[in-house]
């Protein structure tokens, strides 16, 4: 097997010239020979001034690198895309495909035998793996890590949770200018991603969980000198990788990889995005996810994590507490225990390492968890055929089984314009809708799910309402809120024929989501609706144009049709 700088040459039509070229012009960068003999271990640099999540990832390089040369490999960096959840227009998710693609090439054009992905905001790793497992190329992932909680008048505060809390707060008149912007600068102290369980965190657990990345990982804050000993760890291994050419993505994605990462998702508060995520990085390795399956899976465990949404506490006490490994301990009875790692060993293996909980009240055990559910449920019903989902372990009891009248928003702008206007027909029992909002509509699916409750009823004291979209919303959110709605409004899904003033029944024990108008007058109305023309202009050129007339529904990761590892797939689901 071609190893080292000897791998995927570049043609000149003279294999040898092309492979003294390269020498030629490697060794201008101070290499000897020696160097330049071993085996090769890439890593992503995705180091931007855009990306605080990331602000820690030239320490982490310096680690890997460290870790790639004592154990005899030859480090080399190379940048990809940087994506980081506040400064990507029009949304992250619009870009974590063209991430994934432009790490997938960047991995398959250059040579090496081994590659160490650093990643962190919510959609960076999610795009590598996907990447990775396209590339097959022996990989293992360092999350950046969460960070440091903050502090403020005593009170412990988190991004991204707290700030959807105080900045209701807020918009609801009980906090003034000069407080907000005083909690603002105490909400985000320290380099990192969000330290509560949102999409980022989220991500690293599944990570972790697949084996794709070494035990205690996911937790480790950003600023923690733990974290820079992973990293070193993380590029020893990754050189042992290379000489030995594997483990390979396609031998850790597997079925029994994805039955143990929705385990851990319903059992740790998750993000919703996780599901799209993990979706589309199953789907790179041909291995089907089943919603229903994850919904089983949300009856069965509970939530045993009391992190934020969900819950009290934050990333750093559940490191303390003893991180993923001590929370698998519990979930035992639920998981694949001979699934491989990217350490060598099995999850069994990491389970009979770890330490016992040593804060019952962060980590509970079976007998005492924090919601007798999972975190998600799997929703069905004439509004959602394909499926949607609700963070019933972030939601309200009360309005889990509710019935009430739409309030219908035609796209995001649509929303903006008139949410707070003071003569909005909308009252504290409404069902507020929101469409034209997903993958094709928005398009990228925006963190729009989350809508504001009308400001009016804010300052009336309302904290929940029923809120449903084809949109997404950020793991650090909260509320009674149905998400990704499948197929999309823009995709001609029964989304799009909601009229204000409709009736809809929202079930989650009987896992139903009804528009309640009879057969016929549904039929009519799509049929009506197909003869409109699109909401908004199509896009005519570039990546926008490639996205719209590629990108998959929620149900099936948003990853784009031809990247699917069989090729093969129902674009009308």
């Amino acid at each position: 097997m071609t190893k080292g700088l000897r791998k995927g040459l570049a043609s000149y039509g003279d294999e040898s010239f092309s492979l003294f070229l390269r020498k030629v012009f490697i060794k201008a960068m101070g290499y000897s020979d020696d160097a330049l003999d071993r085996p090769i271990v890439g890593i992503t640099n995705t180091y931007s001034d855009y990306n605080p999540c990331h602000g820690n990832v030239p320490d982490l390089i310096e680690s890997v690198k460290r870790g790639v040369m004592a154990a005899g490999g030859m480090p080399m960096v190379f940048p990809t895309i940087s994506i980081h959840e506040s400064f990507a227009f029009p949304t992250s998710m619009f870009l974590r495909n063209l991430m994934a693609m432009d790490t997938e090439e960047m991995i398959r054009a250059q040579p090496m035998d081994a590659v160490v992905v650093i990643g962190g905001c919510d959609k960076t790793l999610p795009a590598q793996l996907m990447a990775a497992a396209s590339v097959d190329l022996p990989t293992i992932a360092v999350p950046t890590g969460p960070m440091i909680v903050g502090h403020h008048r005593g009170e412990i505060l988190g991004a991204c949770t707290d700030c959807r809390r105080l900045w209701s707060q807020f918009r609801a008149g009980k906090v003034d200018e000069e407080e907000i912007e005083r909690i603002g600068g105490c909400l985000a102290p320290s380099v990192g991603t969000c330290m509560v369980m949102g999409t980022a965190s989220t991500m690293a657990c599944i990570l972790e969980t697949m084996g794709l990345s070494l035990p205690m990982s996911a937790t480790v804050p950003a600023v923690y000198a733990e974290r820079r000993r992973i990293a070193e760890a993380s590029g020893r291994r990754a050189a042992e990788m290379a000489i030995r050419g594997g483990p390979k993505p396609s031998e850790l994605i597997t079925t029994a990889s994805v039955f143990n990462a929705m385990a851990v998702l319903q059992a740790i508060g998750g993000s919703t995005n996780g599901i799209i995520h993990l979706t589309a990085i199953a789907g790179r390795a041909g291995v089907p996810l089943d919603l229903e399956v994850f919904d089983r899976f949300g009856r069965q465990i509970p939530v045993l994590l009391n992190l934020k949404p969900s819950g009290a506490h934050y990333m750093e006490h559940f490191h303390n507490a003893g991180g993923l490994p001590a929370l698998m301990r519990e979930l035992k009875p639920f998981l694949h225990l001979d699934a491989p790692t990217v350490s060598g060993e099995t999850i069994g293996d990491v389970i009979a390492q770890a330490e016992e909980a040593s804060d019952p009240d962060i980590i509970r055990s079976l007998a005492t968890p924090v919601k007798k559910e999972g975190t998600m449920a799997v929703l069905r019903g004439n509004l959602a055929p394909h499926g949607a989902l609700i963070k019933q372990s972030a939601a309200s009891p009360e309005l889990m089984l509710h019935t009430g009248r739409a309030v219908v928003f035609d796209s995001v702008g649509d929303m903006i314009a008139r949410i707070d206007a003071p003569d909005l027909d909308v009252h504290a029992g409404d069902v507020l809708v929101l469409r034209n909002a997903g993958p094709k509509g928005a398009p990228g699916m925006p963190e729009a799910g989350y809508l504001p409750i009308p400001m009016k009823l804010a300052r009336d004291g309302v904290k929940d309402m029923v809120r449903i979209s084809d949109a997404r919303m950020s793991g650090t959110a909260f509320g009674t809120i149905v998400l990704h709605i499948a197929p999309e409004a823009a995709a001609g899904g029964p989304l799009a024929i909601v009229e204000t003033g409709d009736r809809i029944l929202l079930d989650v024990e009987a896992r139903k989501i009804e528009l309640l108008i009879d057969d016929a007058e549904l039929v009519r109305r799509l049929t009506a609706w197909k003869q409109r023309p699109p909401h908004r202009k199509p896009a005519t050129r570039g990546y926008a144009k490639l996205f719209e007339d590629c990108v998959l529904q929620a149900n099936q990761g948003c990853d784009f049709d031809f990247l699917l590892r069989d090729g093969s797939i129902d674009k009308n689901l």
